[in-house]
Protein backbone atom coordinates (compact mmCIF):
# COMPACT_ATOMS: atom_id res chain seq x y z
CA UNK A 1 0.00 0.00 0.00
CA UNK A 2 1.70 3.18 -0.83
CA UNK A 3 0.06 5.65 2.02
CA UNK A 4 1.30 3.24 4.42
CA UNK A 5 4.68 3.43 3.17
CA UNK A 6 4.28 7.37 2.68
CA UNK A 7 2.67 7.66 6.49
CA UNK A 8 5.72 5.08 7.79
CA UNK A 9 8.39 7.68 5.54
CA UNK A 10 6.90 10.60 7.29
CA UNK A 11 6.59 8.92 11.20
CA UNK A 12 10.24 8.25 10.33
CA UNK A 13 10.77 11.73 9.43
CA UNK A 14 9.26 13.47 12.42
CA UNK A 15 11.37 10.73 14.97
CA UNK A 16 14.49 12.62 13.21
CA UNK A 17 13.40 15.82 13.20
CA UNK A 18 12.68 15.19 17.21
CA UNK A 19 15.77 13.78 17.81
CA UNK A 20 17.26 16.75 15.79
CA UNK A 21 15.16 19.61 17.80
CA UNK A 22 15.99 17.89 21.18
CA UNK A 23 20.08 18.00 19.94
CA UNK A 24 19.32 21.99 19.50
CA UNK A 25 17.35 22.35 22.51
CA UNK A 26 20.23 20.94 24.37
CA UNK A 27 23.20 23.31 22.75
CA UNK A 28 21.21 26.29 23.34
CA UNK A 29 19.95 25.52 26.69
CA UNK A 30 23.57 25.05 27.63
CA UNK A 31 24.17 28.92 25.79
CA UNK A 32 21.36 30.18 28.00
CA UNK A 33 22.75 28.83 31.20
CA UNK A 34 26.01 30.08 30.11
CA UNK A 35 24.95 34.08 29.35
CA UNK A 36 23.08 33.65 32.44
CA UNK A 37 25.92 33.05 34.38
CA UNK A 38 28.64 35.09 32.86
CA UNK A 39 26.27 38.42 32.37
CA UNK A 40 23.14 37.77 34.15
CA UNK A 41 19.74 38.51 33.46
CA UNK A 42 19.82 41.68 31.69
CA UNK A 43 22.90 39.83 29.51
CA UNK A 44 20.23 37.39 28.30
CA UNK A 45 17.78 40.05 27.08
CA UNK A 46 20.70 41.97 25.69
CA UNK A 47 21.20 38.56 23.66
CA UNK A 48 17.88 37.79 22.74
CA UNK A 49 17.53 41.58 21.41
CA UNK A 50 20.54 41.34 19.88
CA UNK A 51 19.41 37.85 18.17
CA UNK A 52 15.88 39.13 17.01
CA UNK A 53 17.82 42.10 15.27
CA UNK A 54 20.08 39.81 13.41
CA UNK A 55 17.08 37.68 12.28
CA UNK A 56 15.04 40.68 11.28
CA UNK A 57 17.98 42.25 9.32
CA UNK A 58 18.61 39.05 7.61
CA UNK A 59 14.59 38.29 6.56
CA UNK A 60 14.86 42.39 5.39
CA UNK A 61 17.93 42.04 2.96
CA UNK A 62 16.19 38.38 1.77
CA UNK A 63 12.99 40.18 1.15
CA UNK A 64 14.89 42.95 -0.70
CA UNK A 65 16.52 40.43 -2.87
CA UNK A 66 13.68 38.79 -3.30
CA UNK A 67 11.71 42.01 -4.64
CA UNK A 68 15.03 43.57 -6.32
CA UNK A 69 15.27 39.97 -8.39
CA UNK A 70 11.22 40.41 -9.44
CA UNK A 71 11.26 43.46 -10.42
CA UNK A 72 14.97 43.87 -12.24
CA UNK A 73 14.85 40.04 -13.69
CA UNK A 74 11.71 38.45 -13.69
CA UNK A 75 9.41 40.63 -15.23
CA UNK A 76 11.69 42.13 -17.27
CA UNK A 77 13.23 39.16 -18.74
CA UNK A 78 8.96 37.79 -19.56
CA UNK A 79 7.70 41.01 -20.76
CA UNK A 80 11.15 40.45 -23.34
CA UNK A 81 10.28 36.92 -23.86
CA UNK A 82 6.70 37.77 -24.58
CA UNK A 83 7.59 40.53 -27.17
CA UNK A 84 10.31 37.98 -28.71
CA UNK A 85 7.65 35.91 -29.70
CA UNK A 86 5.29 38.22 -31.10
CA UNK A 87 8.56 39.60 -33.61
CA UNK A 88 10.29 35.95 -33.67
CA UNK A 89 9.05 32.49 -34.84
CA UNK A 90 10.37 31.38 -31.59
CA UNK A 91 8.25 29.80 -28.89
CA UNK A 92 8.03 31.29 -25.64
CA UNK A 93 9.99 28.61 -23.87
CA UNK A 94 12.61 28.33 -26.42
CA UNK A 95 12.78 32.51 -25.39
CA UNK A 96 12.85 33.08 -21.92
CA UNK A 97 16.04 31.23 -20.91
CA UNK A 98 18.08 33.82 -23.50
CA UNK A 99 15.68 36.60 -22.08
CA UNK A 100 16.76 35.74 -18.68
CA UNK A 101 20.27 35.32 -19.51
CA UNK A 102 20.42 39.07 -20.72
CA UNK A 103 18.62 40.63 -17.94
CA UNK A 104 21.22 38.84 -15.83
CA UNK A 105 24.24 39.78 -17.48
CA UNK A 106 22.51 43.14 -18.06
CA UNK A 107 22.26 43.63 -14.23
CA UNK A 108 26.08 41.90 -13.86
CA UNK A 109 27.46 44.84 -15.63
CA UNK A 110 25.46 47.35 -14.60
CA UNK A 111 26.34 46.69 -11.06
Amino acid sequence: MPTSNILNQAMEAADNATVAAEEYSDILSSIKGFVVDNFGQHGLMAAYLVLTVIIVLIISKLAKLTFSSLKYLVIPSIGLAFLATLFLPCSFVAVLPVTVTLCSLFLLFRG
